[in-house]
């Protein structure tokens, strides 16, 4: 627990939190709007009250003690806490609200909604910015550690507290260049295993559902490549013989406008459910309420 002290500066909780969220001063600095200069007295002030000198130099990083990291769960649920009870209520009316939002959503999500969203956000809340996250290789708890207020895409294992909601059901396509010479016959399963396949995998993984289902038939396809994005995918299956995987209502967009061709995969695969998700303390919030609404109909008009 943190000593208690009558004397303690809370505003030392939000700097605290900050640093041991960037483990760094400068980016501290940046993330709650101090100079560097400001956030390094913040630091020997923490230091002075703590007891411990909280980050310390690792080469060109610092890094935070054991002491730090025994205090930082309890900052942050100290600091989003004292939010709770001080921040006041977002405004009903999103012309007057001021906030930024954080969505982590794959790349796919972000090239062909991305546009849509953050037109309608600026039209009807000029005071709010849009921060679109990369996907990490590793699952992260972004939600449950208030790194992301807003998580959209295909969401595998959430958190068992996570709000989910079904935005609408995508299937698998198979996407190549125009004049691939799978497009001149019906594709059978066959054909589709001996072609040469990129793999789209955050984790770099190079099998998946497809290859479950080939082996159920007797057949094994060949992977040549896996990248981390569908975009980084489409863009290799333009320029060469593979061929690629995507959500075909996802993809529409991206897949017209490089000139590809899809084709439906003769055999059956699991859907492919997106949603958008959040963590409960935001259920109630006027603000991420608007937000969900904004997502939810920018959604179903771009995949009518």
């Amino acid at each position: 627990m943190i000593a208690r002290n009558a004397n303690i500066d809370f505003n030392l909780l939000i700097a605290l939190d900050a640093l041991l969220e960037e483990e760094s001063v400068t980016a501290a600095a940046d993330r709650i709007g101090l100079s560097a200069p400001a956030m390094s007295r913040a630091l020997g002030r923490i230091r002075r009250t703590l007891g411990d000198p909280v980050l310390v130099r690792a080469g060109r990083h610092m890094v935070p003690t054991p002491r730090a990291l025994e205090i930082k769960a309890e900052v942050r649920r100290l600091v989003e806490a004292a939010h709770g009870v001080l921040a006041p209520s977002a405004p009903a009316d999103p012309a007057q609200l001021t906030r930024i939002f954080a969505l982590n959503a794959s790349d796919l999500f972000v090239t062909t909604l991305g546009p849509a969203l953050v037109a309608r956000v600026a039209r009807e809340a000029p005071g709010v910015v849009l921060r679109f996250l990369g996907e990490s290789h590793v699952d992260l708890p972004l939600l449950r550690d208030g790194v992301a207020d807003v998580e959209l895409g295909m969401i595998d294992s959430p958190e068992p507290e996570i709000r989910t909601e079904r935005l609408f059901e995508d299937r698998a396509v198979a996407v190549v260049r125009e004049g691939h010479p799978l497009t001149t016959w019906p594709l059978t399963a066959r054909r589709y295993a001996a072609a040469q396949h990129l793999s789209f995998s955050r984790r770099g993984r190079l099998a998946g559902p497809i290859d479950t289902a080939l082996a159920e038939r007797g057949l094994r396809r060949r992977v040549i490549a896996t990248v981390p994005t569908v975009a980084a995918a489409l863009m290799m299956v333009r320029d060469t013989d593979v061929v690629g995987m995507a959500p075909e209502r996802t993809a529409a967009p991206m897949v017209r406008g490089l000139g590809l061709c899809t084709l439906p995969i003769p055999f059956d695969l699991p859907p492919m459910p997106m949603a958008m998700a959040w963590h409960p303390r935001q259920e109630a919030d006027p603000g991420h309420r608007w937000l969900r609404r904004v997502v939810r109909e920018t959604v179903a008009a771009a995949v009518a």
